[in-house]
């Protein structure tokens, strides 16, 4: 590990655990409600936790509990199934945690059982997606990125201020509101350059995916930008660009960050990546309805984590941060 790396991951850790030291160390004027040991944390989301997204969050929120010393749960459906999301959030309503952290992919399906819990007196943070619908509700808290729409139409100009003029925007999840967002707000980002955007829906299989894009490229052959939604699938992506000499006439983008978009970053064969610092989005919501348990105190605005645009500039120094899980 080089020395920013150290630095950074000192940084982090001195940080966080200063956060968790106001929550978990004695005060002879705050009384305690519940101990630490006794404090219970769900999180249920629509990201599996093996997808590289997810993964760095449910590293935050593991982190959070160690240096906490509270329980945490993380739950997710086996694929992206809002119906299965909720009726895994009614299930973990039912017994009655001291916070529920959620994604909101669609508000729509998920009303009904987010507003259960948020009735049954459970506190309630949303992470990620579904921010809009904090305060309408009446719940708790949003940690997470700015609008999805606004982070797409950012990507959107500075696609268009490259030269791009006909994008494509690879949905792994169609359907979902977030993702959905992000390819209207990049349409909507070119046309101020007289660019536009088209939806190329993917799933999370590699191979599939990858011929899909593929095929899509061999038949609009002025396609010249692309925008990933995730990084789960930039890997096989990216190296069968390769193989067909496409990141050439490609500038590439992608939502958050792995290894391997830093490592195309850095051979110039993307342009940016936007982290939303999911890591934050774990750790975070650990140390808040920690509190809110133990010391009945909660923040009153909502804390946003992104975006923040990575170029090949930032490249290098985040790298060791990315392989460590927290970028």
């Amino acid at each position: 590990m080089n020395e920013f790396g150290l630095n950074a991951r000192r940084f982090l850790t001195v940080t966080f655990v200063v956060l968790g030291s106001v929550l978990s160390a004695p005060s002879p004027s705050l009384a305690q409600a519940k101990k630490p040991e006794a404090v219970r944390i769900v999180f249920v989301t629509h990201g599996q936790a093996n997808d590289a997204y997810w993964t760095v969050v449910k590293n935050g929120m593991t982190a959070a509990a160690s240096a906490l010393k509270v329980k945490v749960e993380y739950q997710a459906p086996a694929s992206f199934d809002v119906v299965k999301l909720a009726q895994m959030i009614e299930a973990a309503t039912a017994t009655r945690p001291d916070g529920l952290v959620i994604s909101i992919p669609d508000a729509t399906a998920l009303e009904g059982p987010i507003k259960a819990a948020k009735a049954a007196a459970i506190p309630v943070i949303v992470i990620d997606s579904g921010g809009e619908v904090v305060k309408p509700w009446g719940l708790d808290l949003y940690v997470g990125s700015a609008s999805e729409y606004d982070n797409g139409v950012q990507a959107g100009e500075l696609m268009g201020k490259a030269g791009v003029k006909d994008a494509m925007c690879v949905n792994h999840e169609v359907g979902n509101v977030s993702l959905d967002s992000r390819c209207q707000g990049l349409a909507d980002g070119l046309k101020a350059t007289g660019g536009k955007a088209s939806v190329v829906a993917v799933s999370l299989d590699p191979t599939e995916s990858a011929r899909r894009v593929e095929g899509y490229m061999a038949s609009h052959r002025s396609t010249d930008g692309m925008l990933m939604l995730g990084t789960t699938l930039a890997e096989p992506l990216l190296k069968m660009l390769d193989e067909r000499g496409y990141t050439k006439k490609l500038k590439i983008g992608s939502f958050d960050l792995s290894p391997e978009v830093l490592d195309a970053l850095q051979s110039d064969k993307m342009m940016f990546g936007i982290d939303n610092q999911q890591y934050m989005m774990g750790y975070l919501p650990v140390v808040l309805l920690a509190g809110r348990a133990m010391y009945k105190t909660i923040p009153v605005t909502d804390i946003l984590t992104g975006p923040s645009f990575v170029t090949k500039a930032d490249a290098a120094s985040i790298k060791t941060l990315s392989d460590q899980g927290i970028r």
